[in-house]
């Protein structure tokens, strides 16, 4: 089941969304990598209530916690592309670092954080992803500032949002869409999102959901099989061949995914001329 936002959650998000796009030049406060996020020594325990493989390959899964116990932990999830730290406490592993996929408002409304979990073989996650319902993790505090949607008011002046995604970066995207920032329809909206192959691409189940709230989604293949009619590639040459940008200034960006993709889509939206204060990253 998708659940929509009620209506005066959606219209602050997307206010505070576009003044942080409209005025981050004015912020100068620009992610970067050289600033890593720490751990919290708090830790409190959450219940898996939901575990299942999230696309047809299972190399991603669905995992939702209860922290019905601890409600003040989801009450800190303030911002989409937020990271919620988890560790087990019956291995010495350590503790994965997860973009939260559910939106701000349905965390605090229901306790619980929705994820996206990547397995890899041997890993933590692999552990993780082989839990059942009921077992238990633990979760530290929800870390860093999302897409920087600042409590700010200034003049919105983005017209076009492109969103960039690959594999599991679709995570705090999800969240983004489902916080429900556009529902006014101002800005038109483009989501491109690569996988190798469907079997590998999660949440296609939510695509006619996006799509309903103006969000054009345009899947990206990178080894489609001969059945796929779609977009074949990577996300940054099918976006160089569509571009599209009619009015560089009053556009903005949101990516999340491989590093190669995100320098990529950067340079070009650089080059068409969209301000690098406008190219949001939640890391």
């Amino acid at each position: 089941m998708v659940l929509v936002p009620s209506s005066s959650s959606v219209c602050l998000l997307r206010r505070h969304l576009f003044s942080s796009l409209a005025t981050a030049a004015a912020s100068h406060h620009v992610r970067s990598h050289s600033h890593p996020l720490t751990f919290s020594d708090t830790w409190a325990p959450a219940t898996v209530s939901h575990l299942s493989p999230a696309t047809a390959d299972k190399t991603l899964f669905h995992l939702t916690l209860n922290l019905s116990s601890h409600p003040s932990l989801p009450a800190r999830h303030l911002s989409p592309g937020q990271f919620l730290p988890l560790r087990i406490p019956s291995t010495s592993s350590p503790p994965l670092l997860l973009s939260i996929a559910s939106p701000p408002h349905l965390a605090q409304l229901h306790s619980h954080f929705d994820l996206l979990v990547k397995r890899v073989t041997g890993s933590l996650s692999d552990t993780l992803c082989g839990m059942r319902e009921g077992d238990l993790v633990e979760v530290g505090e929800v870390m860093g500032k999302g897409f920087q949607i600042p409590d700010a008011h200034a003049h919105e002046d983005v017209a076009l949002l492109l969103m960039f995604a690959t594999g599991s970066g679709i995570s705090p995207i999800r969240s983004l869409i489902e916080s429900g920032f556009n529902q006014d329809r101002k800005a038109q909206v483009r989501l491109y999102y690569g996988a190798r192959n469907l079997d590998r691409m999660a949440y296609q189940d939510r695509f006619k959901y996006w799509e309903s709230s103006d969000v054009k989604v345009i899947p990206v293949l990178s080894r489609p099989d001969e059945t796929w009619s779609g977009a074949r590639g990577y996300v940054q040459t099918t976006f160089l061949r569509d571009k599209q940008i009619p009015r560089p200034s009053s556009t903005g960006a949101v990516l999340c995914g491989h590093q190669q993709m995100t320098e990529e889509i950067t340079s070009i939206l650089l080059a068409e001329g969209v301000s690098k204060e406008k190219i949001l990253t939640n890391f």
